[in-house]
């Protein structure tokens, strides 16, 4: 598991949100409630964070 660098987190925003982002193991977490009142999560996938809403990844 990689840990991602601060400077990078640090632009980074949630797309639903707009709030900062948090690595959680292999997942970016908002720190904002999203629309269902839950941190919405991000994978990353080989390094990668999937910054897609919920909604385009389901298909």
């Amino acid at each position: 598991m990689a840990k991602m660098s601060e400077q990078l987190l640090s632009v980074l925003r949630c797309p639903v949100t707009g709030s900062t982002l948090v690595q959680e193991g292999e997942e970016l977490v908002s720190t904002a409630p999203g629309p269902d009142g839950q941190p919405v999560r991000y994978s990353i996938d080989e390094g990668i964070a999937l910054l897609l809403r919920p909604e385009q990844l389901a298909g």
